[in-house]
């Protein structure tokens, strides 16, 4: 679409199975999540399909009948526990490490949101897929691990823009750095974060935002915020005129959950475009 001077194109690509591609050398693996977890479906659907064991631990209490995210994952054959709001926020800590091991054997734990140094590796390849017709790739930024990895996978001469979804965002300049040395040795200078667009936090929304997902056809989580981060940067004259930018989205509207059965439970990761 052509926005005065600029051209925005919109990326469909999955970027929770990226993040997973190198994380998968494991026997059992265990992740973290909220009961609509992304990752949480991504990796059920990737155990199912290469033989993993998983685990998911859910913050919060279990709340019957499953939803649709949580059902699917337990028809993959993910096992699901939980811990209350209290114990999850000190999820990474020994204690609370040590209790599920106890409880599970010994396990790969993934962080929240899946970024580590693999996940990093895995969305790299991304810009490879997508040629050289564009300067300028946006993405949602929640953990970091895609900024991170689209922006080491770059071509000399583009840059990346993520637009963080949390308010308070300011640590995610030194979290995506922090991503890319552990994956690659050093941090690049080739991405910057916007801050502005969070719209009240995680999860948080407006009618502005709303009305703006809907017109749009797209989630209100990450994608939204993005979107209308970009267009916001497009309105204010942030962007050279000529400018080709690829937004990528990184979710599909909500839209019921496929049975474990179906090849549409867990996205290849393909690329996918829209002008």
């Amino acid at each position: 679409m052509e926005l005065g001077n600029v051209r925005l194109v919109l990326v469909h690509d999955d970027n929770k199975p990226r993040k997973l591609k190198h994380n998968l050398g494991h026997p059992r693996i265990l992740a973290f999540g909220g009961a609509y977890s992304n990752l949480i479906r991504a990796l059920a659907g990737a155990g199912r399909e290469h033989g993993v064991e998983t685990i998911g631990v859910i913050r919060g209490e279990e709340h019957l009948p499953l939803n649709p995210v949580l059902a699917y994952a337990r028809a993959c054959g993910m096992r699901l526990t939980y811990l209350d709001r209290a114990a999850y926020r000190r999820k990474h800590t020994p204690e609370v490490l040590d209790r599920l091991r106890a409880e599970f054997g010994e396990v790969f734990v993934l962080p929240e949101g899946g970024s580590n140094a693999a996940a990093v590796r895995g969305c790299a390849e991304l810009p490879a897929e997508l040629g050289d017709d564009y300067d300028v790739i946006c993405c949602p930024v929640g953990t970091g691990g895609t900024l991170a990895g689209i922006a080491a996978g770059l071509p000399p001469g583009r840059r990346a823009i993520g637009f963080s979804v949390l308010k308070g965002g300011g640590f995610l300049h030194e979290e995506v750095a922090r991503l890319q040395r552990q994956a690659y040795g050093e941090a690049t200078a080739n991405w910057s974060i916007e801050l502005g667009y969070h719209f009240g936090g995680y999860a948080r929304t407006t009618p502005e935002l709303d009305a703006f997902a809907a017109e749009h056809h797209v989630e209100r989580i990450y994608v939204a915020k993005m979107l209308y981060g970009v267009h916001d940067l497009i309105r204010k004259g942030r962007f050279e005129p000529g400018t080709r930018i690829l937004a990528v989205v990184t979710a599909q509207p909500e839209l019921p959950v496929a049975s474990c059965d179906s090849p549409t439970g867990f996205d290849s990761g393909e690329p996918r475009w829209r002008r």
